[in-house]
C-alpha cells in the first residue's frame, strides 16, 4: 500500500504540470489586457508598458509559463494582479469556506443517495421504488441555481427558516449543501439501486436468508458492504464536481469561497490567482482520488493495487 502510494503521489506531478499548462494557454486567448485593466482607462502607453514589463507580461508565453513552474515548486503562487498580496493568502482566506460546503454537500449526497437507493433496491418495482427513480431523475435534471433560488424563496422568504445568504452558522450551510448535493444525490441513489441488485441475486446472500439471518443484517452487513465499490468511484468523482459546482452555489447564496474568487479572476484576467485556485482544486481532486483507491482496497481485499 505504501509503495502504491507514494507511485500515485508521483504521478501527481505531471498531472498538476499539464493542468497548470492548459488554463495557463486558455488565460493567454482571454480578451482583455491585465496591464491595461491595473493602469486604468486613459493610461498612456509608456505606463501600460512599464507594467507588463514589471509583470513579466511582454515575455514570450512559454517563459512565462516556466517561471512560474519554478515558483511554484518553491511554494510561491505568485501575486495577485488585483489586490497585490500573495496568491495563497487569498485562496487560504476563502478555501475553507468552499471545503466546508463541499464536505456538507457530499454527506447530503451519500445519505440521501445511499438510502434511497437501498430503498429502491430491497423494494424493487414496487411503488417507493419508482418514486424514488422519478425523483433522481428530476433531481439529476434541475439546474443548481434554479433550485437554489427556489430553497431561498420558500425556506428563507417564506418561512424563514434559514438565512438568505452568507455564510458562517449551521443554518447558512443548509440549503447551500442541498443545492449541491441534489445532483450527486440522485446519481448515488442510481448507483446504489444497480450495486444493490447484482449482489443481492448472489448465492451467498440466498444462502445467509437460508440461515435465517435477519433482512437488516443481510441488506446492511452483507450486500452494502459488497456493493460498494461502485458507489465509492461514484462518491469520489462527485467530490471533484461538487469542487467545480460551488462557482454557481456560492454565486447564488453569496458565499465568499474559492469558486467565486477564481470566478472574480477571470473577469479581472488575474492569471496568478486562476492559475492558483485551479492549482489547489486540482491537487485536492486528485488526493480524493487517492483515498477512493485506498478505500477500494479497504472494502475488498481481494483488490491489487499494484
Amino acid at each position: 500500500m505504501f509503495v502504491y502510494i507514494v507511485r500515485r503521489l508521483l504521478q501527481m506531478i505531471p498531472v498538476l504540470l499539464g493542468v497548470i499548462l492548459v488554463v495557463f494557454l486558455i488565460m493567454q486567448m482571454v480578451p482583455g489586457d491585465p496591464a491595461v485593466l491595473l493602469a486604468g482607462e486613459g493610461a498612456s502607453a509608456e505606463t501600460i508598458a512599464k507594467i507588463r514589463t514589471q509583470l513579466g507580461l511582454d515575455q514570450p508565453v512559454m517563459v512565462q509559463y516556466f517561471h512560474y513552474v519554478t515558483d511554484v515548486m518553491t511554494g510561491d503562487l505568485g501575486t495577485s494582479l488585483r489586490s497585490n498580496l500573495p496568491v495563497f493568502d487569498e485562496i487560504m482566506a476563502r478555501l475553507p469556506a468552499t471545503i466546508e460546503l463541499a464536505i456538507a454537500s457530499i454527506f447530503v449526497t451519500v445519505v440521501l443517495g445511499m438510502v434511497a437507493g437501498i430503498i429502491s433496491a430491497t423494494k424493487q418495482y414496487s411503488a417507493a421504488d419508482i418514486t424514488i427513480m422519478i425523483v433522481a431523475l428530476l433531481g439529476v435534471s434541475l439546474p443548481s441555481f434554479w433550485l437554489g433560488l427556489s430553497l431561498i424563496y420558500y425556506f428563507s422568504v417564506k418561512l424563514q427558516w434559514f438565512p438568505v445568504a452568507g455564510w458562517g452558522t449551521w443554518k447558512h450551510m443548509v440549503l447551500p449543501a442541498i443545492t449541491l448535493g441534489t445532483a450527486g444525490a440522485a446519481i448515488v441513489a442510481r448507483m446504489t439501486r444497480s450495486s444493490m441488485l447484482d449482489v443481492v441475486r448472489q448465492d451467498y446472500i440466498r444462502t445467509a436468508r437460508a440461515k435465517g439471518l435477519r433482512e437488516q443484517v443481510i441488506v446492511y452487513k452483507h450486500a452494502l458492504k459488497n456493493a460498494l465499490i461502485p458507489i465509492i468511484t461514484v462518491v469520489g468523482l462527485q467530490f471533484g464536481f461538487l469542487l467545480g459546482g460551488t462557482v454557481l452555489v456560492e454565486s447564488v447564496f453569496a458565499i465568499n469561497g474559492l469558486g467565486r474568487l477564481i470566478v472574480d479572476a477571470i473577469r479581472m484576467r488575474d492569471l496568478p490567482v486562476v492559475q492558483g485556485g485551479v492549482l489547489i482544486a486540482s491537487v485536492i481532486f486528485v488526493f480524493v482520488n487517492l483515498l477512493v483507491d485506498v478505500l477500494y482496497r479497504y472494502f475488498n481485499k481481494r483488490i491489487d493495487l499494484n
